[in-house]
């Protein structure tokens, strides 16, 4: 599983990298640090041309550059890319975030919890759904 996470706070980064190495599938974490990398990387331009394309994207919605609400946008409305599940994984509660992401076709939304082991147990939750549960489309 190819799983690209746009994420710009290097503790998140790391929590989610330990999360993800506890879990029960291999995957291969491809991190990016800002909103215009993320779509670099979906398109495979520049550095990023012949990356693996990511069957998820765990996606931050506050990100320098480009916020995580335009990557999400982007990707939804390009037809290459909208079929890749899209989490937002972000520490904002607020509503209006919450709906503006389901408008924008986000999968899933997922707060952060503050503390280590709520973060381990909701990517665990995460991994275990989207990596065992759920069919992805094709590429």
């Amino acid at each position: 599983m190819e799983i690209l996470l746009a994420e710009d706070n290097p503790g998140d980064v790391k929590l989610t990298r330990k999360a993800l190495a506890e879990g029960k599938l291999a995957n291969n974490l491809h991190v990016v640090g800002d909103g215009v990398e993320a779509m670099a990387y979906l398109r495979g331009e520049g550095e990023y041309e012949g990356r693996p394309r990511p069957d998820l994207v765990l996606l931050d919605l506050n990100m320098p550059r480009k916020d995580g609400r335009a990557v999400l946008e982007e990707i939804k409305c390009d037809e290459d890319l909208k079929r890749i599940p899209v989490v937002v994984l972000t520490s904002s509660e607020a509503e209006e975030d919450v709906a503006k992401s389901y408008e924008l076709h986000a999968n899933a939304y997922l707060t952060k919890p503050i503390d280590f082991d709520g973060f381990l147990e909701i990517v665990g939750s995460l991994e275990e759904f989207w990596l065992e549960v759920v069919k992805l489309p094709p590429e």
